[in-house]
């Protein structure tokens, strides 16, 4: 016998308490990626020992990773979130207090572990909140972490410009969070299929390999790289290549945040019109046409709009990916999403590098051509999210039931 709905009221708290959790998780990250040259220069650390340091955080997100499914399925995505949430306030002043290098990088382990323990329980209630709302809103989830990123950002650079101590400002900012991430963690929503502890962390036969998480995850994996490249490239490009200004320089990863922010929450919307399939491949053919073309004109101007189209087209990708694979039948939604989540921040660990190694052999105009190449590849793939999509998420209706199927967004 199938359940009663859940109260409207009951889901618009959920809705909001996820909103708050994604929030919070983009201030918390972009706030220490923010006081990253401070904390560097206390310690006086060289550019290869920060870099050691920093790879803490990836270990602990990857370590997270592995466990988050059992955990999801021992405790339920609800407690997970809550629980590490509250770890993630906890360890975000701490590498700020480290007094030395092996203390900073055990201190960016933790950060990464409860970021990583976050990122996949919290996706996991934005799916589960997303089928009891009985239509697509995940999209819009990951927008309130782009939005908190912005927020953390700019909350950095104003404590940095004040010459408050990272330690101080990364206290008052895991404070408030703290209690914002307390406050909402009751609303969050119970896991409608609870799954058996035995059966989902040994997963059934070839479960973890089942094509289509490995399709998604490929899909997941490119469009980090492209993420990735345009963080990490986007400003060498036009200071090093097109020989612009340093404000014009930043305002390059600016307007692919921009473009990515809108992008989001303007993804709910799209899916539920058109289908996650066929959004995904518009949304390859957007990124891979307007960076092709912005790489052959090569002027500022063009590479600007091209890392708008980047920001638009990717947006909008990995929240679809993340909403199919918690579907795909014989894998369990908390086990699904760590092994994406992994995928995914594979992109971003190995697309900057490559890209780099690319550069020294070629030219970076060459190396940008990589993510152009990797876009495709998703337009290719992009079937592999309509067939996992979610229950809660209905697909786009027929043309013929849609008379006004194209209206201004």
């Amino acid at each position: 016998m199938r359940a009663p709905p859940a109260p409207v009221d009951d889901v618009a708290r959920a809705r909001r308490a996820v909103s708050v959790m994604f929030v919070a998780n983009g201030i918390a990250f972009a706030s220490w990626a923010a006081r990253v040259p401070a904390v560097r220069e206390r310690l006086g650390l060289s550019d290869g020992a920060l870099g050691l340091a920093l790879l803490g955080i990836a270990c602990g997100a990857i370590l997270a990773f592995r466990a988050a499914g059992p955990l999801i399925a021992r405790f339920g995505s609800r407690g997970v979130t809550r629980v590490s949430a509250v770890l993630l306030c906890a360890a975000l002043p701490v590498p700020a207090l480290a007094p030395s290098f092996a203390a900073l990088v055990a201190a960016l382990l933790l950060l990464g572990v409860s970021n990583g323990l976050m990122d996949v329980a919290m996706n996991a209630q934005a799916v589960e909140v997303e089928r009891r709302h009985g239509r697509p809103i995940l999209a819009s989830f990951h927008g309130m972490f782009s939005l908190g990123g912005l927020i953390g950002a700019a909350l950095g650079a104003l404590a940095a410009d004040r010459a408050l101590s990272p330690a101080a400002h990364l206290l008052a900012v895991a404070a408030v969070l703290a209690a914002a991430v307390t406050a909402e963690g009751g609303a969050l929503s119970a896991d409608a299929r609870p799954e058996a502890p035995a059966a989902a962390a040994a997963g059934a036969p070839g479960e973890g390999r089942s094509t289509r998480l490995v399709l998604l995850g490929l899909i997941a994996f490119c469009s980090s790289i492209g993420e990735g490249a345009m963080a990490n490239w986007s400003a060498v490009y036009l200071r090093d290549e097109l020989h612009t200004t340093a404000a014009v320089a930043a305002t390059g990863y600016a307007v692919f945040s921009l473009a990515m922010l809108l992008g989001r929450f303007s993804g709910d919307g799209l899916t539920q019109r058109f289908g996650a399939a066929r959004l995904v491949r518009a949304a390859g053919l957007l990124v891979a046409g307007g960076l092709g073309a912005a790489l052959i004109a090569n002027v500022p101007a063009a590479m600007l709009l091209g890392f708008a189209c980047v920001g638009a087209g990717l947006s909008i990708v990995v929240p679809l990916v993340f909403r199919a694979g918690a579907s795909a039948p014989g894998v369990a939604p908390g086990r699904a999403l760590a092994t994406l989540a992994t995928m995914s921040y594979g992109g971003f660990l190995v697309g900057p590098p490559v890209i780099g190694l690319i550069a020294d052999h070629l030219t970076l105009r060459g190396g940008l051509v990589l993510v152009v190449a990797l876009v495709l590849v998703i337009v290719v793939l992009a079937p592999a999210v309509a067939r996992g999509s979610a229950a809660g998420a209905p697909a786009a209706r027929p043309p013929a039931a849609r008379p006004h199927a194209i209206r201004a967004h």
